[in-house]
């Protein structure tokens, strides 16, 4: 595996906005409209939609936290696996908290034009983490 790009805007966004709730991050490092693709139920493709995702993780999980697990970046293209952790305290996709802990896997494709995101692809693995909160049956 390759080490995560510190810095890099996909880290960041992972970080800074993820991590500690910055989402002026998103609009600092996303063009005004780019192309998006979200598999995330009920996300908005665009960079609002990206915001509310955050957003209702970090509202769902207070203490979410994501770890870029193998980031790699060329030719104006980045890719990055993640780990996003954190115990189910608020509402989740019309779920009420059960509180329990969940680790979920995510990756991100990314295509850069002058240092800005203007087009991104994302998954994760809400199968999973929704199997995880007890929603669904395993």
């Amino acid at each position: 595996m390759s080490a995560p790009l510190f810095g890099s805007p996909i880290f960041r966004i992972l970080d800074e906005a993820f991590n500690h709730g910055d989402l002026t991050v998103v609009d600092e490092l996303l063009t005004s409209n780019p192309l998006a693709h979200s598999a995330f139920g009920g996300a908005p493709n665009s960079s609002e939609g990206l915001k509310w995702l955050i957003a209702m993780f970090r509202t769902a999980f207070p203490d979410l936290h994501c770890t870029v697990e193998d980031e790699i970046s060329v030719d104006g293209k980045c890719a990055a696996h993640w780990t996003l952790r954190g115990t189910h305290q608020g509402m989740f996709m019309g779920n009420p908290a059960t509180g329990k802990q969940m680790q979920t896997q995510g990756i991100i494709f990314a295509r850069f034009a002058e240092g800005m995101i203007v087009e991104y692809r994302m998954l994760i693995d809400q199968f999973g983490l929704l199997q995880q909160l007890g929603i669904i049956p395993r």
